[in-house]
């Protein structure tokens, strides 16, 4: 593969990392390109995977995740994540037609909306975030705690944004590009 990160084959990884993809084909059925990349740093991999459990007892929905997801990786011009995250999306019940919405930080729902704004203007402005736009977040019903979890989300997210720049990871998921929006009938 032509990654500028090997991409590491599950078949003949040993050790920590070769662990570690045994757990995630063990759950996912499947083992991500993106996992094969990480797997060059055992500590990065486990980190990951270790954030994405510890966000996923959090108050936050898996759809919820998903959008948000999906409006940091438009932000953050991931394709990678983008295609991934717009198949998960639709696994928790999105509809191709909101996953569009929510990568431009849209939603029917007002709250959900006032979040993805919070997540890519979090991602923007790489945390620098205004008095009054937190005023906003919280006036659409979200916490302290709530708010703290949108920035989990997004450093999360990030990660795996920027490893997939880094790499150059190969998109193993259909394709969907960052700034390209139609809706395929």
């Amino acid at each position: 593969m032509s990654t500028r990160i090997q991409t590491l084959n599950p078949e003949t990884t040993t050790g920590a990392s070769k662990e570690l993809f045994d757990a995630v084909q063990g759950k996912l059925g499947f083992i991500p390109n993106l996992i094969k990349v990480m797997g060059n740093s055992p500590a990065l991999l486990k980190t990951y995977l270790t954030l994405g459990e510890l966000n996923g007892e959090g108050n936050f929905s898996n759809k919820f995740r998903e959008q948000l997801a999906l409006a940091i990786a438009e932000e953050n011009t991931c394709n990678y994540c983008l295609s991934a995250h717009t198949a998960i999306g639709k696994m928790n019940g999105l509809t191709e037609a909101e996953t569009v919405e929510n990568r431009k930080g849209l939603s029917s729902d007002a709250k959900v909306q006032a979040a993805l704004n919070f997540a890519q203007l979090v991602t923007k402005n790489r945390g620098n975030v205004t008095s009054d736009q937190i005023a906003e977040v919280k006036a659409a019903g979200y916490n302290d705690e709530d708010i703290l979890e949108i920035l989990l989300n997004v450093v999360v997210n990030t990660l795996t944004n920027y490893v997939n720049h880094i790499a150059e990871t190969e998109v193993d998921f259909p394709k969907v590009e960052a700034g390209k929006f139609s809706v395929e009938a």
